[in-house]
């Protein structure tokens, strides 16, 4: 798999993500200098090529001079994403993606659940948009420090979850706010796609549904928007609880 872009090449390294090689524009190499240095000390092989070269590996038009050689993303289980929580000694905080196909809102999304401090995202197998080249670059390299589980049966994944404690809710317009329901302790949010919202079975699943106000004439947002809002609400409550 092929990853493009300085963000992204900067938190591969830094995370230890399997990289097999990198390979840098030689005109502009001279600004690489910490990533290279980053690789060499890792034993990674780095090749200069002149532009022409790198345009022939890219399908990006700004690959930003540099490309990696990653090793296909390898997914976890969901028990992964619990022990992740217990490891932390905090309560799990899981996003679950319920059919969301487009790439750029699921890179956007788990760039968002690393930096507010998810343990894990839950997407299905079927329908939906798996690890790619385009979700590590819109992730600007987070999908490197996630854990991310592949399943069957979203539904039947929300159950177990819910033996174990977690609360799960659906995130969809038009129900109790956010900022009303208390979002402490052990919280799944579910995030619907991109067209659809999030489908009836899973909704029906759920504990509850909650939404984002509107006070606009638009009444949903992007998904990775409503994803981002949610998130954070998330952490401001914990953050709250805290002191």
């Amino acid at each position: 798999m092929i990853v493009e872009g300085i963000n992204c090449a900067t938190e591969l390294l830094k995370s230890n993500y399997p990289v097999e090689k990198i390979i840098i524009d030689k005109e502009v190499n001279v600004k690489f200098e910490k990533i290279i240095n980053m690789a060499i000390n890792k034993g990674i092989n780095v090749e200069m090529v002149d532009k022409s070269q790198m345009t022939k590996l890219t399908k990006s038009k700004n690959p930003q001079g540099i490309i990696c050689f990653v090793k296909q993303f390898k997914y976890c289980e969901v028990k992964d994403i619990l022990n992740d929580a217990k490891i932390k000694n905090k309560p799990p905080f899981i996003i679950i993606l319920d059919g969301i196909e487009d790439p750029h809102n699921v890179g956007a999304i788990i760039r968002t659940a690393e930096c507010a401090g998810v343990n894990g995202i839950i997407i299905a197998k079927d329908r939906a948009c798996e690890i790619n080249e385009t979700v590590f670059k819109t992730s600007s390299g987070a999908v490197a420090y996630m854990k991310v589980a592949q399943v069957v049966n979203i539904s039947e994944t929300i159950k177990k979850l819910q033996k174990e404690n977690v609360w799960v809710y659906s995130l969809e317009a038009g129900n109790a706010s956010i900022y009303e329901t208390n979002l402490n302790g052990s919280i799944a949010l579910v995030i619907g796609s991109e067209g659809k919202g999030v489908s009836r079975l899973v909704n029906e699943r759920c504990d509850g549904t909650i939404s984002i106000p509107m006070q606009g004439e638009v009444n949903s947002l992007n998904a990775s928007n409503a994803g981002a809002i949610a998130m954070y609400e998330v952490l401001r409550q914990r953050l709250l609880c805290k002191n």
